[in-house]
């Protein structure tokens, strides 16, 4: 697998190439600051994945992800941004972007949600979902982030918090705060409660 990590920070290119360079199955890391650099790779390399920043100094990280579409590339495209602003979430939409973490997040959030979208999922960070509920969620449920759902799907499975861990690749203190905060929003009291909730849902 190929990445592109577009980002005006040297700091925040290196150390992301530096995390994402210990995780399996990626062969090549390429790094740009701006939108010409990032389209000329993008249309000469063509990476499965690309990191992009929406504020590339004065530039719009967005017109990278405009280009490579209007090219019909198949890049997916994870932006990583420190705007919690409703228009840029709408934005990023609009152009039809794989995934939108903040910058704030945990590095392992991140790493997270690189492997959802390499799986050809969707990741939108927990911090921004009020922009995009479902009407049509279960009332209970609606309370979980997409990350405690899944979780609960897991744990309703019957797996440890350290193959859950393994599987989502995320530690395992990790996954025992998200059990401890499904179970407290669902108020269950333990593991077989919650794999009792899950079933009766799906019956």
């Amino acid at each position: 697998m190929k990445v592109l990590i577009i980002d005006d920070h040297p700091l925040v290119r290196k150390g992301l190439s530096s995390t994402l360079s210990f995780e399996e199955g990626i062969e090549k890391i390429q790094e740009a600051s701006n939108v010409e650099e990032a389209v000329g790779i993008l249309g000469r390399d063509k990476p499965d994945i690309a990191v992009v920043d929406l504020k590339l100094g004065k530039e719009d990280g967005l017109k990278i992800v405009e280009a490579a579409k209007k090219n019909k590339l198949k890049t997916r495209f994870i932006i990583l941004t420190s705007s919690i602003k409703k228009e840029d979430y709408l934005r990023a939409e609009k152009c039809g972007v794989d995934g939108y973490i903040l910058k704030e997040a945990y590095m392992e959030d991140i790493i997270y949600a690189f492997h959802v979208v390499e799986r050809g999922k969707k990741f939108i960070d927990p911090e921004i979902l009020q922009y995009e509920k479902s009407e049509n969620e279960e009332g209970d449920l609606s309370q979980l982030t997409p990350r405690e759902r899944e979780i609960l799907e897991e744990v309703s499975k019957g797996l440890s918090n350290m193959q859950i861990a393994e599987k989502m690749f995320i530690s395992e203190n990790t996954v025992k705060k998200h059990v401890s905060s499904i179970l407290s929003k669902l108020e269950l009291k333990d593991r077989t409660q919650a794999a009792i909730f899950v079933k009766d849902l799906s019956v």
